[in-house]
C-alpha cells in the first residue's frame, strides 16, 4: 500500500531533479516531512490527553455524587401518613 505522504516526498525530490543543488532539495523535503510528522504527533498527543481526561472524569463521577448524612428510619411503620 502506497503512503500518500511518502509519495508526495518522492514527487518533490523528482520534480527538483533538474536542479543541481541536492542539499537544498533534501533540506526542503526533510523540512516538509518534519512539519507533517510534527503535526501528526501533536494531534496524537491531544487525542491521548483527551482520552485520559475522559477516563479521569469517568472514574471521578462516582465521588461527585452527593452523600446524605441523614439516617434512614429502621422501622418504616413509625412514619405518620
Amino acid at each position: 500500500m502506497q503512503d500518500p505522504f511518502e509519495e508526495s516526498l518522492r514527487n518533490m525530490l523528482r520534480s527538483s531533479a533538474g536542479e543541481h543543488d541536492d542539499e537544498r532539495t533534501l533540506d526542503r523535503v526533510l523540512r516538509t516531512a518534519n512539519r507533517q510528522v510534527g503535526v501528526s504527533d501533536l494531534f496524537s498527543l491531544v487525542g491521548h490527553w483527551f482520552e485520559a481526561l475522559m477516563l479521569a472524569l469517568d472514574s471521578a463521577s462516582d465521588h461527585i455524587a452527593p452523600v446524605s448524612k441523614k439516617t434512614t428510619p429502621r422501622n418504616p411503620a413509625d412514619k405518620v401518613d
